[in-house]
């Protein structure tokens, strides 16, 4: 009879810690916690279990977990502060607890798409929590990956190449929310200065396992630093591919009462949108993450292409100017 081994990294399947039992289920990421009752406040060591099992499997899975919205955000809030998203819809009395509500009157929005939550952040969060209280009698799953997984099944040539190369990620999807009014327009730009594009290292380092992870995902990575628009959209091409391969995934199906807690340092996840007009209710919590840290970037000095070696003390832009500064130095008085 075969025995589960995980041959990739050669750790035991189960381990029991603090009463705490965390069971892998899946070869790459994924383990289930049992032994804890989410309604009661747990020990700083059980905490500490459940952060080193999230490092260690990316995501676990908390199951019949008969909890209310205030256990999740006090659950939440023991791994660090909570997040207010800016466009996801928001409890009235707790801007840090956002209620998924999806039914036949309101279609999912934007999560079908593989990403890691919220990178046009300057620091993205650390972890999200989801938990189900209602859930599709078919459909409504949500896939993960692991973007450890999918760093080490690139090329040695490919990882080298990719170190220390910049991303630049936005709010893209977002932008749909906002009406082509004069008021609609003044509200994007709000947001727009509120949240500039970031630019983040495509390959970051784990701040605790340390391990190297692929940190470019479809729905938020736009361009890579210093790279023609189809270079960087060929590379980027490729590297969104990794996400797709199935030995790297793990396909999560929901039931009632269950949670599901993923690194959002290392993982992408897809919400399934296949249960329309079905009901699809969840409550989620994300907590704060810190700076994004990566391979040393390359000086741009030294990536710059043959056909342009013009110095940097040297005008780049033919004269051109935005349209506003150019009239007024034209209208200013002769010195």
């Amino acid at each position: 009879m075969n025995k589960p081994v995980d041959s990739q990294h050669v750790r035991p399947v189960t381990v029991e810690r603090s009463g705490i039992t965390v069971t892998r289920v899946g070869v790459h990421l994924g383990a289930e916690i049992s032994g804890v009752d989410l309604r009661r406040p747990l020990s700083d060591e059980a905490i500490e279990t459940i952060q080193d099992a999230l490092v260690n499997n990316e995501l676990i899975i908390f199951r019949n977990q008969e909890i209310t919205s205030d256990n999740l955000v006090d659950f939440g809030r023991r791994f660090g502060e909570l997040t207010v998203h800016p466009f996801a819809p928001h409890d009235e009395k707790a801007s840090v607890l956002i209620k998924f509500r999806n039914d036949e009157n309101n279609p999912p929005f934007a999560t079908d798409v593989w990403h890691s939550d919220e990178t046009f952040r300057a620091e993205p969060p650390m972890a999200t929590m989801l938990c189900a209280k209602v859930v599709p009698a078919i459909g409504g799953d949500t896939i993960f990956a692991s973007m450890s997984a999918a760093f080490d099944g690139l090329s040695a040539r490919m990882q080298q190449f990719i170190s220390g190369l910049e991303a630049i990620h936005d709010w893209k999807p977002f932008k749909r929310l906002f009406d082509n009014t004069e008021e609609g327009r003044k509200n994007r730009q709000h947001f727009e200065l509120l949240y500039p594009p970031q630019l983040h290292p495509v390959v970051r380092v784990h701040p605790v396992s340390g391990r190297g992870i692929l940190f470019v995902n479809p729905q938020f990575t736009i361009a890579i630093k210093d790279m023609d628009e189809r270079e960087s959209r060929s590379l980027l091409d490729t590297l969104f591919h990794q996400v797709l391969i199935p030995e790297y995934q793990f396909r999560f199906h929901w039931a009632p009462h269950t949670i599901a807690m993923w690194d959002n340092r290392s993982t992408q996840h897809y919400a399934v949108n296949d249960y329309y007009p079905q009901r699809r209710f969840m409550d989620r919590v994300t907590i704060r993450g810190g700076p994004v840290v990566g391979v040393k970037p390359a000086d741009p000095d030294g990536v710059r292409k043959a056909k342009n070696l013009v110095p940097a003390a040297v005008e780049h832009y033919g004269g051109h100017r935005p349209y506003r500064q150019a009239q007024s130095e034209r209208s200013a008085p002769d010195g």
